[in-house]
């Protein structure tokens, strides 16, 4: 499924970048619940990240667990450009062989938090997408895009947000979105590029609810401020 909303004006932000042309401030968000388990989920990761990973100068991660903000399950960011000490003279074949190593470390972090020990039951999305949205807030800077890359299939199932046991109704989903975003509990994703991979994948349940679910999570994300976002 592919959703594309509204390209809202973006907020730039990022790290300094030496050499070559600057990228973007970017996330990584890897659900460690059911959704790990298919091969397919681990295949996007590894297949998906590099090239994400090109197009950053920072990365931070957060996992999908059953308690999301609170979880010891952490990877250390990735600080992908050059800083100034490593290429003084913006130099783009430092530039260049500083990114391939960073880089090599995106995809092995990304890896590791599908397999974060179990902590509490269901799937804590909304915690991930806050714990990841405020690294990247602490990294803003002018000039500098912000992109989230989520591999999930975004059935939450903790306290704030039960998709399971949510009414999808136009005007239900309406009002669900502004109780979170009432209590501070959406990310504040303003100007992000989000893209999800594996939307669904692990609901077999109810499949008349999925437009409806697809409708939903458009809705929070434009709510949150994300530019455009693709559920795939």
């Amino acid at each position: 499924m592919v959703a594309a909303l509204a390209v809202l004006p973006v907020v730039a932000a990022g790290v300094t970048a030496c050499g070559t042309e600057a990228r973007g401030l970017c996330g990584v968000v890897v659900d460690s619940t059911s959704y790990a388990d298919p091969a397919t989920s681990r295949n996007d990761v590894t297949s998906k990240m590099p090239a994400f990973a090109e197009g950053c100068d920072w990365i931070g991660f957060a996992a999908v667990t059953g308690g999301s903000e609170s979880s010891a399950c952490r990877q250390d960011p990735v600080p992908v450009a050059a800083t100034r000490a490593e290429n003084p003279n913006d130099n783009p074949v430092v530039e260049d062989r500083v990114r391939k190593h960073r880089i090599t470390q995106v995809v092995p972090r990304a890896v590791e938090l599908f397999d974060c020990p179990t902590e509490g039951e269901g799937s804590d999305v909304l915690g991930a997408l806050r714990y990841v949205a405020k690294q990247l807030a602490a990294q803003r800077q002018p000039d500098k895009a912000h992109r989230l890359i989520v591999f999930s299939d975004l059935i939450s199932n903790r306290g704030e947000l039960d998709v399971n046991k949510l009414d999808l109704g136009e005007d239900a989903r309406r009002q669900k979105i502004k109780e979170l975003r009432d209590a501070r509990l959406l990310p504040d994703m303003n100007g992000y590029a989000v893209v999800v991979h594996g939307f669904l994948r692990k609901k077999t349940s109810s499949p008349d609810r999925f437009p409806q679910l697809e409708a939903f999570w458009q809705e929070a994300f434009e709510a949150a401020g994300a530019a455009t976002v693709d559920l795939l």
